[in-house]
């Protein structure tokens, strides 16, 4: 077990919470602040937004999130600036625990957008993907079955805290649910952690994405994801495009992929 792992284990709840929001307040209140004081193209009043930056605070606090709150903080942004111009649902591929799912629901709520939901709800699928340090220092695997959370507490957590009226949940795998996915999309966030389910992620929704639209990978810290989306080939011969224009590739966690 690493000094973080050991730290986080045996350090209670409230305090841990405590130290991650100092931790990342030098990023997180200036994307909440910017968040807080600019209007959106779909509109929200300045009071719609304070709640939702509260919400997500909140949420955090109550469901574990792989997180931090100005990444989820851009996300919404970014949703709320796509406006009529860029139709389409929103997507997340990979839940987790249903944290980013229910803050997610809350932005989908203001636009008046669907929240489309995969993952296997099991854990990883079964691979042989070699894996390690993320281009931040930290050790990472992903063997079958890992990271698994069940639909009923996704939802119970969603329920709770977000606003599930908006979500469709589709379980199973990415490469079996995926492919029968048609709708238009305005914006996707992918945390699928191994390189084929990154594959299959951008095989179906790359093509379904409206002009304009966004595509966040929540996994650009780690190097196997880095080349992927790097690779030239990959997006020619299997996506059938040339490379789109990324944001943060190479030093960010969460990278933006322009459509």
């Amino acid at each position: 077990m690493t000094l973080r792992s050991s730290i986080k284990k045996h350090t209670p709840w409230p305090l841990h919470y405590l130290y991650r929001k100092l931790y990342y307040a030098p990023k997180d209140i200036p994307a909440a602040l910017g968040f807080v004081c600019h209007s959106t193209k779909s509109p929200t009043t300045l009071w719609q937004r304070l709640s939702l930056v509260r919400s997500f605070y909140s949420i955090t606090y109550h469901v574990e999130s792989p997180h931090t709150e100005h990444e989820l903080i851009t996300i919404a942004r970014r949703i709320l600036n796509l406006g009529l111009g860029v139709p389409g649902t929103i997507v997340e591929a990979g839940a987790f625990h249903g944290g980013s799912t229910a803050k997610l629901s809350l932005v989908a709520k203001l636009c008046g957008r669907t929240l489309d939901v995969f993952d296997s709800f099991e854990g990883m699928p079964e691979n042989d993907e070699v894996h390690g340090k993320s281009i931040f220092g930290r050790e990472h695997h992903f063997p079958k079955g890992s990271h698994a959370v069940g639909l009923d507490e996704v939802k119970e957590n969603v329920s709770r805290y977000g606003d599930i009226s908006r979500c469709r949940f589709h379980k199973g795998f990415f490469s079996e649910t995926m492919p029968g996915f048609k709708e238009p999309v305005a914006l996707a966030c992918i945390n699928a952690d191994l390189v084929q389910s990154t594959k299959d992620v951008l095989h179906a929704l790359y093509p379904l994405m409206t002009k304009g639209g966004i595509i966040y990978s929540q996994d650009a810290h780690f190097p196997w994801i880095i080349d992927l989306l790097k690779d030239d080939g990959f997006w020619r011969d299997e996506i059938g495009v040339e490379k789109p224009p990324m944001e943060g590739l190479g030093h960010l966690k969460f990278v933006a992929i322009l459509r």
